[in-house]
Protein backbone atom coordinates (compact mmCIF):
# COMPACT_ATOMS: atom_id res chain seq x y z
CA UNK A 1 0.00 0.00 0.00
CA UNK A 2 0.95 3.69 -0.57
CA UNK A 3 1.90 5.88 1.86
CA UNK A 4 -0.91 7.85 2.36
CA UNK A 5 0.76 11.49 2.69
CA UNK A 6 2.97 10.58 -0.77
CA UNK A 7 1.65 12.52 -3.78
CA UNK A 8 -0.41 10.41 -6.14
CA UNK A 9 1.17 8.27 -8.74
CA UNK A 10 2.31 9.36 -12.32
CA UNK A 11 -1.22 9.02 -14.38
CA UNK A 12 -3.17 9.38 -11.41
CA UNK A 13 -6.75 10.64 -12.05
CA UNK A 14 -6.58 13.65 -10.30
CA UNK A 15 -10.11 14.95 -11.46
CA UNK A 16 -11.60 12.17 -9.42
CA UNK A 17 -11.44 13.38 -6.02
CA UNK A 18 -12.34 9.76 -4.45
CA UNK A 19 -8.98 8.44 -6.07
CA UNK A 20 -7.23 9.48 -3.37
CA UNK A 21 -9.53 7.90 -0.37
CA UNK A 22 -7.84 5.35 1.66
CA UNK A 23 -8.89 1.98 1.82
CA UNK A 24 -8.28 -0.87 4.53
CA UNK A 25 -7.83 -4.71 2.77
CA UNK A 26 -8.18 -7.55 4.62
CA UNK A 27 -6.12 -10.23 4.01
CA UNK A 28 -7.48 -13.90 4.76
CA UNK A 29 -4.79 -16.65 5.02
CA UNK A 30 -7.51 -19.24 6.21
CA UNK A 31 -10.13 -19.81 8.67
CA UNK A 32 -10.64 -22.48 11.69
CA UNK A 33 -13.52 -24.21 13.56
CA UNK A 34 -12.84 -24.67 16.70
CA UNK A 35 -15.86 -25.94 19.80
CA UNK A 36 -16.69 -23.61 21.99
CA UNK A 37 -14.75 -26.00 24.31
CA UNK A 38 -11.68 -25.76 21.89
CA UNK A 39 -11.64 -21.75 22.34
CA UNK A 40 -11.89 -21.48 26.03
CA UNK A 41 -8.87 -24.36 26.05
CA UNK A 42 -6.91 -21.85 24.71
CA UNK A 43 -3.63 -20.23 26.55
CA UNK A 44 -0.60 -18.28 25.20
CA UNK A 45 1.15 -20.98 22.61
CA UNK A 46 -1.81 -22.56 21.90
CA UNK A 47 -1.82 -23.66 18.44
CA UNK A 48 -4.95 -22.90 16.27
CA UNK A 49 -4.84 -25.24 12.75
CA UNK A 50 -6.10 -23.27 9.94
CA UNK A 51 -7.96 -25.36 6.71
CA UNK A 52 -4.81 -23.97 4.41
CA UNK A 53 -1.45 -24.90 4.26
CA UNK A 54 1.38 -22.05 4.37
CA UNK A 55 1.74 -22.28 0.44
CA UNK A 56 -1.73 -21.90 -0.68
CA UNK A 57 -3.20 -18.58 -1.46
CA UNK A 58 -4.28 -15.86 0.43
CA UNK A 59 -7.49 -13.89 -0.39
CA UNK A 60 -7.59 -9.70 -0.55
CA UNK A 61 -10.94 -8.54 0.66
CA UNK A 62 -12.51 -4.54 0.95
CA UNK A 63 -15.31 -5.24 3.28
CA UNK A 64 -16.89 -8.54 2.72
CA UNK A 65 -15.87 -8.32 -1.53
CA UNK A 66 -12.73 -10.34 -2.70
CA UNK A 67 -11.16 -8.76 -5.21
CA UNK A 68 -7.38 -10.82 -5.61
CA UNK A 69 -5.59 -13.78 -4.73
CA UNK A 70 -1.59 -14.09 -3.77
CA UNK A 71 0.90 -15.57 -2.16
CA UNK A 72 2.51 -14.34 1.34
CA UNK A 73 6.23 -13.16 0.90
CA UNK A 74 8.71 -10.82 3.16
CA UNK A 75 9.47 -7.53 1.66
CA UNK A 76 11.78 -4.90 3.06
CA UNK A 77 15.42 -5.45 4.00
CA UNK A 78 17.11 -8.42 6.45
CA UNK A 79 17.08 -5.71 9.16
CA UNK A 80 13.58 -5.05 8.84
CA UNK A 81 12.02 -7.88 6.76
CA UNK A 82 8.34 -7.26 7.21
CA UNK A 83 5.35 -9.41 5.60
CA UNK A 84 3.47 -8.66 2.12
CA UNK A 85 1.74 -10.36 -0.33
CA UNK A 86 2.43 -10.81 -4.55
CA UNK A 87 -0.79 -10.92 -6.07
CA UNK A 88 -1.19 -14.07 -8.94
CA UNK A 89 -4.92 -12.79 -9.59
CA UNK A 90 -6.76 -9.50 -9.63
CA UNK A 91 -10.80 -9.67 -9.76
CA UNK A 92 -12.34 -7.93 -12.57
CA UNK A 93 -13.35 -4.71 -11.41
CA UNK A 94 -16.65 -4.22 -12.43
CA UNK A 95 -16.96 -7.74 -10.76
CA UNK A 96 -16.53 -6.07 -7.24
CA UNK A 97 -18.28 -2.57 -8.05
Amino acid sequence: MSDPQSPPPPGADRANPFSQVPIEITISVGRAHPTVRDMLQLKKDSVLTLDRRVEDPVELYIGDRLIARGELTESGDDANPTLAVRLTEVVDARDVL
